[in-house]
């Protein structure tokens, strides 16, 4: 099955038999499944990627599908990363899918990062974008930074030792409210998937040992326009000059509000390992979704509880309602 699947490769002379077979003996994370992350992992896994870590901490809703080419209908309140592995063993069962469902913080990125080749940014937020700037620079693994907004998007490859970090593109986090979002600006249909795309090949550049892009490339989907900026690696740059990987630092319980959700989540500091199944039993309207999800209807909420500790509480923006209901149902 394997030389008819990657026939096509085979036979082009910037992969060939030798390349495919670099592929399939090479691993590769993917942070966040969502648009952008689930067509990196649908392109990495047809590609013939020989080992997959999907990681993500949500869970399939009904908005999700007409822009997120892992999941269908039979998804529903699934969580992201254990669809979309089973996805992958489906399209592809010659290779190795691994999901993992988790909120990616300081307590856990850089054990998340071991061991692979290749990290892929798939994520929404720059929050995310500047601990997995600090974890692979940290961890000397090379990552290629994407993302998307209306009709822009923007792509480059960080190479630890050899070039720029995102620090040395973007040196300050954007405060709150600065930039606009997906759900205030909205994403045109055919952007993730076209960058998504344009970001693998950069990964399989580098997975078969061929030079990548140096530039930052930055596209306008809807006039068509390309553009590439040199980014040079900054002597006063934190991160990869100074070694300060300050958005490492663990920090108290986190809780954050998803972006036009209308939801809280809350990540304990510790490490935490629920029992679903016994939680099951305190509920009157309660069901276990997957392996790692519990939901969970309180009538004005629903809490979704994750094996990790983690709560997506749905039905409020109110931190402290969210972190009263986290304390009242889970315990401190």
């Amino acid at each position: 099955m394997g030389s008819k699947r990657y026939a096509r490769h085979l036979v082009l002379p910037e992969v060939g038999e030798e390349g495919q077979n670099r592929l399939k003996e090479s691993s590769v994370a993917v942070f966040g499944l969502g648009a952008l992350g689930s067509t990196i992992t649908d392109a990495l896994a047809r590609t013939g990627v020989g080992e997959l870590k999907l990681v993500d901490r949500d869970f399939v809703e009904i908005s999700n599908l007409n822009h997120q080419i892992l999941y269908d209908e039979k998804d529903l309140d699934m969580p992201k990363a254990e669809a979309a592995a089973k996805r992958v063993n489906e399209i592809n069962s010659d290779i190795e899918a691994h999901g993992v469902v988790a909120d990616i913080n300081p307590t856990n990125v850089e054990e998340l990062v071991e061991g692979v080749d290749l990290v892929m940014d798939g994520s929404d937020n720059m929050e995310l974008r500047y601990l997995i700037n600090d974890a692979c620079i940290k961890k000397e693994i090379p990552w290629v930074y994407t993302a998307v907004l209306a009709t822009y998007g923007m792509t480059m490859n960080v190479l630890p030792e050899k070039g720029p970090c995102m620090r040395c593109l973007i040196p300050k986090k954007p405060s709150r409210g600065s930039m606009e979002t997906c759900e205030t600006a909205g994403i045109l249909f055919s952007l993730p998937r076209t960058m998504a795309n344009i970001a693998c090949t950069e990964a399989v550049k580098y997975l078969i040992g061929e030079k990548n892009r140096e530039e930052l490339l930055t596209f306008n989907i809807w006039d068509s326009e390309f553009e590439l900026t040199k980014v040079e690696r900054r002597d006063e740059c934190k991160t990869c000059k100074q070694n300060d990987f300050e958005f490492l630092e663990i920090e108290e319980d986190m809780i954050s509000e998803l972006c036009g959700r209308n939801s809280i989540q809350i990540t304990p500091s510790e490490d935490v390992q629920l029992v679903l199944e016994e939680l099951h039993g305190r509920f009157e309207r309660s069901e276990i979704k997957g392996i790692s999800m519990l939901k969970v209807d309180l009538e004005d909420y629903t809490m979704n509880i994750f094996k990790d500790g983690r709560v997506i509480v749905e039905g409020t923006e109110d931190p402290k309602k969210a972190k009263t209901l986290y304390s009242q149902y889970i315990g401190q």
